[in-house]
């Protein structure tokens, strides 16, 4: 495939070859309020209304397991869409609510219904594997009513790359049928001999229906209501059976209570902070779903509502300091799915990490290589470093021993496959036309290249995995130790402070004044100034000497457009901040920076970049970090311009605000001295004091306050049951 760049005058023309997996977007996401809801593996993305496909193609359906179950869910009153009033997703995220009134009605022979007469209250929710809808009714008029609701439906069963907008020679067969006056059957035998299905269940039963309408007569006296419900099962093979509404309703809200029951809050003085904090939380949780190893949170909705490696990693470690289960979850799934074998069109080797997981057709049919794909550089060393967290954080000795055999394989892997030019920098090219040119977590086809402009050419060394491989060899030491295997633990000692050697004299570049963003097979320095130098604070591999330097290069104008730092500096050759990975400005990336900020005592570079993220999120939707937005310099009097397919929310977005906040205050939390400590704690000017709830640290629970005096802050202990010490450290 390739692309044409062409200039204003037409002369000359260049080709530039893109991914066999690029995807052309058809829609943009922000052009319409979208709602959407999660519960485990199904998803919705709704119109504000609730409705699905109304409007021109887009991402609208209800899915489960990366294929759409339902592509059509619309509600009429007499033949037209109902006037809209307002719509809200419920604070823990657990249902939509919508309401809704009559047009003007004129039903013929002098019958007419006015404006506002009848009142509509839709509540919509996902639990296990099926969406569930009460509609309301109730008749404000002075007089008797009657009117026909029709409901229109269908489901095309769609792989969610198709609804991308990849295209498919042939796919698979639909039936559909009605099974006694409630019930419609949709069904879909896939390529993949997998045989799926929709099954929708009115109450009360239709006045009519067929396979694709319902169809409801009502005649409400003054003061009078009525209701449907709507349940909608999916699933593979044998049909199950839907729940009723309110045991759907009870179930999704016990197990969000159940999930969030014991983890760390933070309230404060600021209002919209605490309206930040509580989405945040909540979107964590509603991507958080149980797998047979634990809690794992998916990456994003809609196009990335499954596991991720690297994305699950880095929110686990934002969440540390609020929920370990998560990281436990984590640890547990990525060491049970370890790759074992070499699989080059998976990008599979021995230690080797998971990338991606995809359950659809296409991905069964391999039409994408996603179906169990390992195509990272990244994750692999990530996950030692998680492990080593991890166990800083909670003492669980138990859960290191069981994953010390993938620990020691991952690490391997580091030093071997993972070190294609045997440099002792770990890398990364494509191996099988079916993987990613690029496996870093900027892998856009063009994300790393040259001063020039030129796309550099593998082996390619990235600036911030030599960081991860630094602190996952440390972290490793400490693991060892902790088992009783000292000799090993001196060996990954050595071999860590001779990486952050050798990481100083072929990453940083004078020219640039921070370190460069690759180096190319020919072992070229990269010299494009990125935001990936900032994981090199972030991995604690930067040299303390030059600290400040990268430091100051990230907070530059060019770097820092006043919402946060963008992912490649503005005046840098492929400088774009419309683009996904050259200029545009990602939320989790900036809180890895804000940590590795914290890291080398550079609190107020900390605020600056929290600040700024805060600003950001006032002005979003619901109060929501997406995935990512553009890279334009901040303007009076608007909000950060979106990003037209960013997805929202995103797991390592939605955790963001946790990690800058404990950068700014300090904390961190050890199980060894069994000490919560905050190090020189500042806050940032939209905080004036900050209550931490719940905060546990083994057996100790802990209410803590913290309070701004000017540029002082004062820790409180509010209330502490169990024995763990609170240490302000100036």
């Amino acid at each position: 495939m390739e692309r044409v760049f062409a200039s204003e005058d037409d002369i000359g023309t260049s080709f530039e070859p893109i991914s066999d997996y690029y995807i052309e977007p058809k829609t943009s996401l922000v052009e319409s309020s979208l709602r959407v809801l999660k519960h485990n593996d199904i998803f919705a993305v709704l119109d504000s209304y609730g409705d699905i496909g109304v409007g021109p193609e887009g991402p609208e359906g209800l899915f489960l397991r990366d294929t759409r179950h339902l592509s059509k869910f619309d509600l009429r009153f007499e033949g037209r869409r109902p006037l809209f009033l307002g719509s809200a997703v419920e604070a823990d995220n657990a249902s939509l609510s919508a309401d809704s009134t009559n047009p003007d009605i004129h039903l013929g022979a002098g019958i007419f219904i006015p404006r506002d007469a009848i009142a509509m209250e839709r509540t919509k929710l996902l639990f296990e594997a099926g969406c569930y809808e009460r509609v309301g009714f109730f008749n404000y008029d002075h007089q008797k009513r009657r009117f026909r609701i029709a409901i229109h439906f269908d489901a095309d069963f769609r792989d969610l790359f198709e609804v991308r907008g990849m295209h498919r020679k042939a796919r698979g067969t639909r039936a559909a049928c009605v099974v006694g006056h409630e019930r419609v059957e949709l069904r879909y035998e896939g390529l993949d001999k997998i045989n799926r299905y929709t099954i929708l269940d009115f109450s009360p039963a239709p006045q009519y229906l067929d396979t694709k309408k319902a169809e409801f007569d009502f005649a409400l006296q003054p003061g009078e209501k009525c209701s449907i419900l709507v349940s909608v099962a999916c699933g593979n093979g044998e049909a199950s059976e839907p729940l009723r509404f309110l045991t759907a309703y009870r179930g999704a809200r016990r197990s969000l209570k159940a999930l969030t029951r014991n983890i760390a809050t933070v309230e404060s003085s600021n209002v919209v902070f605490n309206e930040i904090a509580c989405r945040a939380t909540s979107d964590v949780y509603t991507l958080v779903s149980q797998t047979e190893a634990g809690l794992y949170p998916y990456a994003g909705i809609p196009w990335f509502s499954t596991i991720f490696g690297r994305d699950g990693i880095i929110t686990a470690m934002m969440m540390l300091w609020i929920d370990p289960m998560i990281a436990k979850g984590v640890l547990l799934y990525l060491a049970g799915t370890q790759a074992r074998h070499v699989d080059l069109e998976a990008g599979a080797e021995p230690g080797k990490i998971l990338h991606e997981v995809r359950h659809g057709e296409m991905a069964n049919l391999k039409e994408v290589p996603f179906g169990r794909c390992y195509t990272t550089v990244d994750a692999t060393p990530l996950f030692v470093m998680l492990a080593g967290l991890y166990f800083e954080r909670t003492g669980d000795r138990t859960t290191i021993e069981t994953i010390w055999p993938n620990i020691e394989a991952a690490l391997l892997w580091c030093d071997t496959s993972g070190d294609k030019d045997k440099d002792g920098f770990v890398e990364y090219f494509r191996e099988s036309e079916a993987g990613l040119v690029n496996q870093g977590w900027k892998d856009s086809d063009d994300s790393i290249f040259h001063a020039d402009g030129s796309k550099a050419q593998g082996p390619i060394a990235l600036c911030e995995v030599q960081g991860y491989v630094y602190a996952a060899k440390r972290a490793a030491s400490t693991l060892a130790r902790t088992l009783g295997r000292a000799a090993l633990a001196e060996n990954l000692d050595a071999q860590s402070e001779t990486l952050r050697q050798r990481f100083h004299d072929a990453f940083w570049c004078e020219e640039i004044g921070t370190y460069a963003l690759a180096l190319d097979g020919a072992k070229r320095q990269c010299r494009v100034r990125s935001s990936n130098a900032g994981h090199a604070l972030f991995t604690g591999i930067a040299d303390l000497a030059y600290a400040a330097r990268v430091a100051d290069s990230l907070t530059s104008p060019e770097a820092f457009s006043g919402w946060g730092i963008r992912t490649i500096f503005q005046g840098e050759s492929r400088y774009n901040p419309i683009s996904y990975h050259n200029g545009s400005i990602w939320p989790h990336d900036n809180a890895l920076i804000a940590a590795g900020f914290d890291r080398y005592g550079l609190k107020a570079q900390a605020a600056k970049v929290f600040s700024a993220m805060f600003d950001a999120a006032s002005n979003q939707d619901l109060r929501r970090l997406p995935e990512l937005f553009c890279g334009f310099g901040r303007r009076p009097r608007r909000g950060p311009t979106d990003y037209p397919v960013a997805c929202a929310p995103q797991a390592w977005a939605s955790a963001a605000p946790f990690t800058m906040l404990s950068a700014c205050i300090g904390l961190s939390l050890r199980h060894d001295s069994n000490e919560i400590h905050f190090t020189d704690p500042r806050l940032p000017d939209f905080l004036d004091d900050l209550t931490i709830r719940n905060l546990q640290l083994g057996e100790t629970r802990a209410d803590i306050r913290l309070c701004r005096d000017g540029a002082d802050v004062t820790v409180s202990v509010l209330s502490r049951n169990g024995p763990a010490r609170i240490v302000q450290v100036k």
